[in-house]
């Protein structure tokens, strides 16, 4: 321990003789190692954005869309035909047991007036279930219910943004609001959601009882019909089994068989959404790779430095093991040396580091998260270059022959 000691002592003695050249050695591990922090900490925030907004769509989502369909020689594009009842959703709920819930929707857009208002947004005619679906909670007032679906009711659930520009900081529930010019009573404030991961705001929308919408509002040529049905597996565990289950049940209640192509679509939501969070984890991790390689190029340069000190020093190294110190002693002074640099400028390479994926997220607002492990990782990784790379100097200075050593101009 007091060898360890005298050596830190030498080493801080030596940093304060050439503290330029400290310095200049030292800038290469704080701009890695702040590069490191900031790069990680823009990638870790860009992955737990796309995550938020995964949670916010929903858990263990399939989506059902109308398929392609050929009639008449002439092949329509998916969705074109409008494939899909109410009666299918009623069924996939009653008759698949790895189904939780089952939401059928119809969407459009239109006008909303309040007052001297206005606002254009996404009206979704859909069931009491959308929200348990879409795990969307409402900050005040209710949802819809079963009876004003049946009754086709004039009530209707508004999003966020709807409020904001139509309402301002006023409380909406209970008010009249004209969509398409049929009044409608607001019973419902939606939480806010947010964005998704393609960039829609989710909290620009209108949701109206389905029957009222098909009936009032968007008009249907088949009163019965759908334009896709959401739905909730029990658990992310029967996801798939879920998929097989509806697929199955669609493909009896629609008839296909050997002569009649699928007029659906099953999407597994959640699949797809999984795939942008890993890509995003992925290109985290190459950030933090691509910065690495300044510590590489640092560490070279802490190498190349203490090289030098060996040989401006060559002479004081041949007193000392002239007076008893042992090799292993002359190893540790310069290795300590090393450790020191790396270490003092990944302190410093740290602090840079989380100001600027501070400033980062200040100026452009792009999210950062800065993680301990990232923190003491990159710490951990200064202090291992030192020992990598101040390795070879500081066995060739504990290789030197006092005799050549004190002969040494």
């Amino acid at each position: 321990m007091t060898t360890l000691l005298q050596s830190l002592l030498i080493a801080l003695r030596a940093l304060r003789v050439n503290k330029m050249r400290a310095l200049l050695t030292m800038l290469g591990i704080i701009i890695g190692i702040a590069a490191v922090i900031a790069m990680v900490a823009i990638g870790a925030g860009a992955s737990k954005m796309i995550s938020d907004q995964i949670s916010s769509i929903g858990s263990n989502l399939l989506l059902v869309l109308p398929g392609s369909i050929t009639s008449g020689g002439m092949r329509s594009g998916s969705g074109a035909i409008i494939t899909l009842t109410y009666d299918d959703a009623k069924a996939i709920k009653a008759e698949c047991p790895s189904v939780g819930q089952a939401a059928p929707t119809v969407r459009g857009s239109g006008p909303v007036v309040y007052g001297n208002q206005n606002w254009t947004t996404v009206i979704n005619g859909v069931t009491p279930e959308m929200l348990l679906v879409r795990e969307w909670p409402i900050e005040s007032g209710r949802n819809l219910l079963q009876s004003d679906v049946d009754g086709a009711a004039k009530n209707c659930l508004i999003g966020q943004t709807v409020a904001e520009n139509l309402f301002g900081s006023a409380d909406p529930i209970g008010k009249i609001i004209r969509i398409r010019k049929i009044p409608f009573t607001v019973i419902g404030l939606l939480a806010h959601k947010g964005q998704t991961p393609q960039g829609q705001d989710q909290d620009d929308v209108i949701y109206v009882p389905i029957s009222t919408a098909q009936r009032k509002l968007l008009g249907s040529q088949f009163p019965n019909s759908v334009g896709a049905i959401m739905i909730q597996a029990k658990s992310a565990e029967v996801l798939s089994k879920a998929e097989e289950e509806v697929t199955e049940l669609l493909k009896q209640r629609h008839r296909v068989g050997p002569t009649r192509e699928i007029d659906f679509t099953v999407r597994n939501l959640t699949e797809i959404l999984a795939v942008s969070e890993q890509s995003s984890k992925v290109m985290s991790m190459l950030l933090g790779a691509v910065a690495s390689i300044s510590l590489v190029v640092g560490g070279i340069g802490i190498m190349n430095i203490m090289l030098v000190s060996v040989t401006e020093r060559t002479r004081e190294i041949g007193i000392r093991v002239a007076i008893g110190a042992k090799r292993r002693d002359i190893m540790l002074q310069f290795l300590t040396e090393a450790v020191l640099l790396t270490t003092l400028g990944g302190i410093v390479g740290i602090l840079v580091g989380i100001a600027g994926a501070a400033l980062v997220a200040n100026l452009v607002g792009w999210p950062t998260l800065v993680s301990i492990n990232t923190v003491a990782i990159a710490f951990a990784f200064s202090a291992g270059v030192g020992v990598f790379f101040g390795f070879y100097p500081a066995r060739k200075a504990a290789a030197l022959n006092p005799i050549d050593a004190l002969r040494y101009e």
